[in-house]
């Protein structure tokens, strides 16, 4: 008989990524944030794009508004430059992470700054908090050299994005969500457990080779562009296939408050929304 009192995750519901396209025609993999997961609080939209063909990433995004809610790109191939129009500028490299905090509101671009090779990474936008959607724009941006690297267990490699693994801390800090934003590597077979925080919605993003996630009767098997939403307990045990697996493993407290969106707003109200075009239109962004 058992004696396992552990809490595991489990897989509550699994989503495929779906061909899209945004920006001036970037072609991307959209997770969240389409038909199939609108939403999982406070996530609003998970982007994987990743091409060797220029022609899907040249176009880039050009200037566009954001209010009311965060944006975190993340890096893994190429380089992308970012301008908005408060004066702020810089590039995207390898192994970067941006957390752009648009608050009230402000109008930027990105833009590859390369015309050749391999452009891969992921945008994931967070909600904000009422309390929070009109506070004065800001970032966070880290090279890769301020994101810890570790390794928990044979054959696993974490880079801390936000949370914490083993002491190594994240530098990203958001106390209305309170977030974790791991980058895990497993070997081939390699294992490892996680334990969220209590109360969290959390999912598990494959993006290169497979595992199973789980234990016991809940283990479910994941492949490549698919996502997982976790329930249940708080520890994810992550177990890696005969070719190893790649996999963002990203938690946050739920809002639980209203959502109103549309385009680039994200508010509690129509009437916000409303006044959200109103004031990009009068250039008060």
């Amino acid at each position: 008989m058992s004696t396992d009192s552990t809490q595991y995750a489990r897989v509550d519901r699994v989503v495929h990524g779906q061909p899209a396209s945004d920006g001036a025609g970037v072609r991307l993999t959209r997770v969240i944030g389409g038909a199939q997961l609108p939403d999982l609080d406070p996530f609003l939209l998970l982007d994987e794009f990743g091409t060797d063909r220029p022609e899907d990433y040249l176009a880039g995004f050009p200037d566009h508004p954001h209010r009311g809610f965060e944006t975190v790109t993340y890096m893994l191939d190429g380089r992308m430059r970012h301008k908005d129009n408060h004066g702020n500028e810089g590039v995207l490299v390898p192994g970067s992470v941006q957390w752009m905090t648009a608050g009230r509101g402000l109008v930027h671009s990105e833009m590859p700054e390369q015309e050749s090779g391999r452009m891969r990474g992921f945008q994931l936008w967070v909600n904000l908090p009422a309390s929070d959607k009109m506070v004065a724009p800001k970032y966070q941006e880290f090279a890769p050299d301020r994101i810890p690297q570790v390794e928990p267990a044979d054959g696993v490699s974490v880079k801390v994005v936000a949370g914490q693994v083993d002491g190594a801390q994240g530098p990203i800090a958001q106390p209305a969500t309170e977030p974790v934003y791991l980058d895990i590597t497993l070997a081939p077979d390699a294992g490892w457990q996680y334990a969220l925080p209590d109360g969290h919605n959390a999912f598990a993003y494959v993006f290169e080779g497979d595992l199973v996630l789980g234990a016991g009767d809940d283990a479910r098997p994941l492949a490549a562009q698919q996502l997982a939403m976790l329930g249940g307990g708080a520890v994810v045990d992550l177990r890696a296939g005969g070719d190893g697996a790649r996999l963002l493993l990203v938690a946050g407290r739920p809002l639980r408050e209203p959502v109103v969106r549309h385009g680039p707003f994200v508010m509690n109200t129509r009437q916000e929304v409303m006044q959200a075009f109103v004031d990009y239109q009068e250039g008060r962004f």
